[in-house]
C-alpha cells in the first residue's frame, strides 16, 4: 500500500501494482503489438506490389509508429489508464494525485515507452522500476504518474464465536477497543495457519495482552490466545450488526411516512385541512372570581 495526496489535500491509500504483475501486462500488450505489426507488414508487401516502393515504406514506417505509440496512447486516453494487457490483470494508471490519467500523460508515457522497450529492450524501464519506491518506469516519472492495482486482495472470512465463550463474551466491556487493534487482532487470525508454532504464539500473547488492557473482564483460565481473539472480535461483529438492524428499523419521527408534524389551525379546528373541530381543553375548578384560595393552613390571603 501506498499514499498519495490528491488536489484538495485528502492522503488517500492505494496498492501500487508490483512488477510481476506490469511485466505481465507488458507482455500481453507487447504481443498484441507485434501480431497487428506482422498484419501490417502482410498488407504493406501485397500492396507494394501496385504501388510505389518508397509509399510501401512510408506506409510501413506509419504503421510502426501507429502500433508502437499510439495504441498506449489511444487505450489509456479512452479507457481512463488501461490498456488491454493492464485490463486483463486489473491494473490502471492514475495521476500522483489519484486522479484520472490525462492524454499528455498517456503522450509522455507513450514516447517513453519507445525509447524504453523497442529502444533498448525494456532495460531502463526495468532498472528505473527496481529503484523507485512506487515502481516507476521512466515514462511514469516523466508524466507524473503510477500504476495501480483496481482488485483487492482475497479476505479471510470473519472469526466464529467459538461456543464455549459465547455467555463469557456477552458480558464484555468493548467502547476501549480501538480500531488499530482490532485490525491488528483480525489480521493475525487471517495469517494464524501460515505462521510457525513458535512465531503464533508469540504474536498471539502479544496481541491477546494488549487486547485484554483494552477489555474487560478478563477471559476464563486456560483460553489460548486465538480462541480468546475470535471470540472477541466475533461479539464486536455481533453488536455492531445489532446496532445497524436498530438503526434501520426505527420508525420516523413524525409517524406514519406521509403525515408530517400536525398543526393546530387558528380556527381551533384540529389538524391543519382535516376540518374536524378540536375540543376546548377542559378548565380546572377553581375558586370563584374574586375569592382567593384558602391554603391548607386556613390562612386566607388577602385579594
Amino acid at each position: 500500500m501506498s499514499e498519495v495526496v490528491t488536489g484538495e489535500a485528502v492522503v488517500v491509500e492505494v496498492r501500487v501494482a508490483q512488477l510481476p504483475s506490469r511485466a505481465l501486462a507488458f507482455l500481453i500488450d507487447w504481443a498484441v503489438q507485434w501480431a497487428v505489426i506482422i498484419l501490417a507488414v502482410v498488407l504493406v508487401a501485397q500492396a507494394s506490389l501496385v504501388t510505389d516502393e518508397s509509399l510501401a515504406t512510408g506506409l510501413l514506417i506509419l504503421f510502426v509508429v501507429l502500433v508502437t505509440v499510439g495504441y498506449p496512447v489511444a487505450f489509456e486516453t479512452i479507457t481512463r489508464g488501461r490498456s488491454l494487457g493492464k485490463l486483463a490483470l486489473g491494473l490502471r494508471v492514475v495521476s500522483d494525485d489519484g486522479g484520472p490519467e490525462r492524454f499528455r500523460q498517456a503522450l509522455f508515457r507513450g514516447l517513453a515507452g519507445f525509447l524504453e522497450f523497442w529502444t533498448f529492450v525494456g532495460a531502463p524501464a526495468l532498472i528505473t522500476s527496481l529503484l523507485n519506491q512506487r515502481g516507476k518506469r521512466l515514462g511514469d516519472v516523466f508524466a507524473g504518474t503510477t500504476v495501480i492495482g483496481e482488485r483487492s486482495p482475497h479476505q479471510a472470512p470473519p472469526p466464529e464465536m467459538p461456543p464455549s465463550l459465547a455467555s463469557w463474551a456477552a458480558t464484555l466491556e468493548l467502547s476501549g477497543l480501538s480500531d488499530d487493534l482490532a485490525n491488528t487482532a483480525r489480521q493475525y487470525l487471517s495469517r494464524w495457519h501460515e505462521l510457525s508454532p513458535r512465531t503464533r504464539d508469540e504474536m498471539g500473547l502479544r496481541v491477546a495482552g494488549q487486547i485484554s488492557a483494552q477489555v474487560a473482564p478478563p477471559p476464563p483460565p486456560g483460553v489460548p490466545p486465538y480462541a480468546y481473539l475470535a471470540a472477541v472480535l466475533a461479539e464486536r461483529r455481533r453488536r455492531e450488526e445489532m446496532r445497524l438492524a436498530r438503526a434501520r428499523s426505527t420508525p420516523p419521527p413524525y409517524g406514519p411516512q406521509g403525515h408530517g408534524p400536525q398543526r393546530q389551525s387558528p380556527q381551533g379546528y384540529g389538524p391543519q385541512g382535516y376540518g374536524v373541530p378540536t375540543p376546548a381543553p377542559p378548565r380546572e375548578a377553581g375558586p370563584p372570581r374574586g375569592e382567593a384560595p384558602t391554603t391548607s393552613g386556613g390562612f386566607v390571603p388577602p385579594i
